[in-house]
């Protein structure tokens, strides 16, 4: 077990949170890590003295729920849990800081995720200090993981994540390079480190993000990185990270390099 790493996830009672919650527990299991749930609530209990112990017990009642959701989807796991008071975004933030990996859902309510993909779930794909994970599509996606990469310095944490998730899950890999994206034997080194891994190399010509999107029918996780250049990432996550976490049909986990991170 690797106590001092931890995978963090954000909740907020509904329904894709708590289908975060599941993701990352059983991320968890597979990373061999622990688990840490965090529940932000937004309320300005000034007004209202006489609710501050009704809130508090609604906001234990949802991590409670999220930990036995967790603990059943990975028996033994050591999960933990936090409930505070303020927005959503600057205290998974904050909590992020020491984490492996940010999990979160991409719709919430209130003060988790708000209304839309934008608010938290934008937010922690583009500012946090880890990478993240969006929990979105499919129910119970399957397939292999997808990993876009181009000739970025990024390409190389991308195809880091991408062939160890792959090798974690026991599946296939599946390496999208864009049109302008080097040789294949760039590979090398993660082939020779992974030779368990099937991995399939496609280019395409077309549109990152749509062929992107059309791989993530089939996957169980699509991995690009934070920044980039040419036809693959943009820049702050603008073209294909943010159309995956709009249009994805699996988890969409984003890589940060060492420059995002800096």
């Amino acid at each position: 077990m690797l106590e001092d790493m931890t995978i963090l996830v954000g909740t907020d009672g509904t329904g894709q949170s708590m289908a975060a919650v599941e993701w990352a527990a059983a991320e968890a299991r597979r990373r061999d890590t622990g688990l840490r749930i965090v529940y932000a609530f937004d309320w300005d209990w000034r007004g209202y003295p006489d609710f501050v112990d009704m809130a508090h017990s609604l906001a234990e009642a949802v991590t409670t729920a999220a930990e036995d959701l967790a603990r059943t989807t990975a028996p033994g796991l050591p999960v933990t849990s936090a409930t505070t008071i303020g927005h959503a975004v600057p205290q998974l933030l904050d909590a992020a800081r020491d984490a492996e990996l940010l999990v979160v859902g991409n719709r919430g309510r209130g003060g988790f995720a708000g209304l839309m993909l934008g608010s938290v779930s934008h937010r922690m794909a583009t500012h946090a200090p880890c990478p993240v994970v969006v929990v979105r599509g499919r129910e119970t996606p399957d397939g292999p993981v997808i990993a876009g990469v181009d000739d970025s310095p990024a390409a190389g944490e991308v195809l880091d994540a991408a062939f160890d998730a792959a090798a974690r899950r026991g599946g296939g890999l599946i390496v999208l390079r864009s049109g302008g994206a080097g040789p294949d034997d760039v590979l090398t080194p993660w082939r020779t480190k992974y030779p368990e891994v099937r991995v399939e190399t496609v280019r395409t010509t077309t549109a990152a993000a749509e062929a992107l999107v059309s791989g993530s029918h089939n996957a169980e996780l699509v991995i690009v990185g934070s920044r980039g250049h040419g036809t693959i990432a943009g820049t702050l996550l603008g073209s294909v990270g943010l159309q995956l976490l709009h249009h994805a049909d699996c988890p969409v986990q984003i890589v940060r390099d060492h420059l995002s991170r800096s």
